[in-house]
């Protein structure tokens, strides 16, 4: 009698490690317990010495884990400058590893601060400004290694969780794509810090000076038919359009992950929101998907 046939071993969904770090008071722990609605299992602030052997333990289980969602801040004292040798480590050996990095306005840090009475963890004797400097400076290596650093300044906690959400999803249901924001903002507000492309929308028409428009964000239809009627809103909105679906396959050869398009105005209610929605529009067009975030339209 023949041997039966051996069996293949079984498939093994590869671990997908997402990392979340970066400034005390930017929305960490909102963050962490977004990836655990999701299914995650989330550690908060584990030794990097113990990262290998915590994850060779989550693939060997008897029921092996296959999301794993880290926490990494500057409370790491000791051993902190080896994050980034270690998690560069982790994808030379190729690890499915994405590393979100927050943080936010100094002003806007110190006010949560204020408002939840905590310490800042690096702030020791001296004041929350200077522990905000000092944790910028320890983790400037691990922002550099970031695949998205997003600016929580203007988000609000229901925002951020749909951030998180997007953003874990992506491995499972876009493995190849590369996750587009679009968002609008105004200068008056300062310019978006997690901006990989800017474009200054200023010279079109401004509603604000017609008096039944002004109440209305750029998303009222008549609105957006007053900003992009004139010829020059076609016209930058073709050119931008061209160079968005020439250059978006590149990123994607390249391995980005994510890439933030920011259209800024005045006020940012207006112009910016108008031209960031119809930009989202015709990258629909094309094939691609788009997120659009207007970070100050109702201000």
């Amino acid at each position: 009698m023949s041997a039966p046939p051996a069996s293949s071993p079984p498939s093994v969904t590869p671990l997908h490690i997402l990392i979340v770090t970066g400034l005390s008071g930017s929305g960490k722990s909102t963050a962490i317990h977004a990836l655990e609605d999701l299914g995650f299992y989330c550690i908060d602030n584990l030794p990097v010495t113990l990262i290998p052997q915590f994850l060779s333990l989550c693939e060997n289980s008897h029921q092996p884990i296959d999301r794993i969602g880290l926490g990494i801040d500057v409370r790491e004292r000791v051993s902190l400058n080896e994050y980034p040798t270690v998690l560069a480590d982790l994808r030379r050996h190729g690890r499915q590893l994405d590393i979100v990095y927050l943080e936010a306005a100094d002003e806007i840090v110190i006010r949560r601060f204020s408002e939840t009475r905590r310490p800042h963890p690096a702030a020791d004797e001296g004041s929350i400004i200077s522990g905000i400097r000092i944790e910028r400076q320890r983790l400037a290596g691990l922002r550099a290694l970031a695949d998205q650093v997003l600016d929580t300044s203007a988000l609000t906690v229901h925002e951020l969780r749909q951030h998180m959400r997007r953003i874990a999803g992506r491995r499972s249901h876009q493995p190849s794509a590369l996750l587009v924001t679009i968002e609008s903002f105004g200068y008056k507000y300062g310019i978006p810090t997690d901006a990989d492309l800017m474009f200054d929308v200023r010279f079109l028409p401004n509603p604000f000076f017609v008096e039944a428009l002004r109440p209305k964000t750029g998303r009222a239809p008549d609105v957006a038919a007053f900003v992009l009627g004139c010829p020059e809103a076609e016209r930058f909105l073709a050119q931008v359009s061209e160079l968005l679906v020439s250059s978006l396959p590149l990123y994607v050869r390249e391995g980005k992950s994510y890439l933030t398009l920011a259209i800024g105005c005045t006020g940012g209610r207006h112009r910016s929101v108008a031209v960031a929605e119809e930009l989202g529009r015709r990258l629909a067009d094309s094939g691609y998907s788009a997120h659009i975030h207007h970070r100050d339209q109702h201000r």
